[in-house]
């Protein structure tokens, strides 16, 4: 089973759970923001933590926080491929040793990264193009784990995907975006940034989604292994 976890109800796994509903793997979504329980670990053959309006040391005020660092923790002792976007990479971080922090400049919208030289050599990243233009929103930052890896980087934001031992990533930015994620991270107000964003969206779409599949046909096969 392939496990997603959702920590708000407007971030869901977008293109990321078209493609895997697509697959032979059951899929579950979670709703730790509503108070559901996560699952025995030993069930999940993946574990997808996606993003959230929250900070991850906000956990005096969201107490499933420190129960999916708990989670995680375990999921990395028992080496199950994992994938943090957002959110679940800075957990994912945290729950590797690493800092989370306030990112000297928050980015939100469209930006490029560049893999490091261990990234263009990742599974993660096998057969992408080296320079990612990408959809951001966030406004921390997570450090790199001593055990691991950084894979993708930017002068606005250093750390923007991470390797952490050999079968768990954490990314800053979203792959799985819409059009219709895009108008509802914005609200229902028109402004120009919201304008920027949905222009940008259409102009990238094609390379943004063909990227992303890659990349999640790519994480499917690591975890069939």
């Amino acid at each position: 089973m392939i496990l997603m976890i959702k920590h708000a109800r407007t971030e869901g796994p977008g293109t990321l759970g078209e493609f895997f509903k697509a697959t032979s793997w059951e899929i579950r979504v979670t709703e730790l923001w509503n108070k559901a329980l996560l699952p025995r670990i030993n069930d999940c053959e993946a574990i997808i933590s996606l993003g959230g309006p929250m900070n991850v040391y906000e956990t005096e005020k969201y107490s499933f926080l420190k129960k999916e660092e708990e989670f995680l923790i375990k999921a990395l002792e028992k080496n199950i491929p994992i994938l943090g976007i957002c959110l679940g990479a800075q957990l994912l971080a945290k729950a590797s040793g690493a800092k989370v922090i306030k990112a000297k400049h928050k980015e939100i919208g469209w930006y490029e990264v560049k893999l490091t030289t261990e990234g263009k050599q990742d599974p993660l990243f096998r057969n992408m193009v080296k320079n990612l233009e990408v959809f951001q929103w966030h406004e921390d930052s997570f450090g790199v784990p001593k055990q691991a890896e950084l894979l993708a980087t930017s002068g606005t934001c250093k750390n923007q995907a991470i390797r952490v031992g050999k079968n768990a990533w954490g990314l800053q930015y979203h792959p799985e975006m819409t059009a219709e994620m895009i108008n509802c991270w914005f609200g229902k107000k028109e402004n120009s940034a919201k304008d920027k964003a949905l222009l940008d969206y259409y102009q990238k779409r094609n390379l943004y989604e063909a990227q992303a599949r890659l990349m999640y046909f790519n994480f499917s096969r690591i975890i069939a292994g």
